[in-house]
């Protein structure tokens, strides 16, 4: 939490204005940001200023790993964060390789477990990752990213937090997860969740104890009418206890994750939260 609301402080004292052509909002912003999250300890990095929906940012990680390019596949698993931009983001309405109602094209999950390779075919990249790390490979060249500047025109959106690279030392698991841009009022806790999971996900399928997830932002920003909320409601808070994540011990391998899990399978302990803050949506 701490860590949060000082990067929310920090771009209210220090942060630039900046336009942002897509959403037609300007933002204000800072670069480089470096957070971390003690997967070890278990210290779950959830915001309590606010009640924040950390059961939809798990269920969109889940249809990140299993590779989905549908809001209604994401709709399914618990998410609804994908509706706006598959089916209200207006380049994308007009764009020719839209499939229809509710298609995100080939956006994060679906870049990642399928990514095109200049010769044809694709590659499983976090496939590659997982068979390494149970055999105890530390692979430095693999990386588990939706980065693809050829695809993007494929898709709705291009990735956000678009790139995670694992790292085993000592029979402990390590994250890095890299984020382009950050909407910090309502996207970043969402990530900070998800990075946190996908590496104690990833350290409990692959046999291996989960260390530290490291999270760098390059650009992270609070949208104009974000602005008074943030500066004005929830940095006048106090943080409350940060909750503990469990997640179900039965979860042993990729195709466990690809199949029967579902939000049943992790429970958030002792969360406790502050009223909810309506921060506007940016498509």
């Amino acid at each position: 939490m701490k860590q949060y609301l000082d990067l929310c402080q920090r771009i209210i004292d220090d942060g630039k204005w900046v336009e942002n052509k897509r959403t037609g909002k300007r933002c204000l912003t800072v670069i480089n940001a470096d957070l971390t999250y003690d997967v070890a300890k278990g210290e779950f990095p959830l915001v309590t200023t606010r009640k924040s929906f950390y059961k939809a940012a798990i269920a969109e990680l889940l249809g990140y790993i299993r590779g989905y390019d549908s809001a209604e596949d994401f709709r399914k698993l618990g998410s609804k964060s994908w509706d706006a931009n598959a089916n209200q983001n207006a380049e994308w309405l007009a764009n020719p390789h839209r499939k229809g109602e509710d298609d995100m094209g080939l956006v994060y999950g679906a870049v990642g477990r399928n990514f095109p390779k200049p010769d044809g075919g694709s590659v499983d990249l976090l496939r590659q990752i997982v068979d390494d790390l149970k055999q105890g490979i530390d692979n430095r060249g693999e990386i588990y990213t939706f980065y693809h500047p050829g695809a993007f025109h494929l898709g709705c959106l291009r990735p956000c937090l678009h790139s995670h690279h694992f790292s085993l030392l000592d029979d402990t698991l390590y994250l890095n997860s890299t984020q382009r841009s950050a909407d910090v009022p309502l996207g970043l806790n969402w990530n900070m969740v998800q990075c946190y999971t996908f590496l104690a996900l990833m350290a409990q399928i692959t046999g291996h104890k989960a260390g530290q997830a490291y999270h760098k932002i390059v650009n992270a920003h609070i949208y104009e009418d974000q602005l008074e909320l943030m500066r004005d409601v929830q940095l006048k808070r106090t943080p409350l206890t940060p909750p503990k994540l469990k997640i179900n011990p039965d979860i042993k391998t990729l195709e466990d994750l690809e199949t029967w899990v579902t939000l049943d399978d992790f429970e958030v302990e002792d969360y406790q939260y502050l009223d909810p803050i309506k921060y506007p949506f940016s498509v």
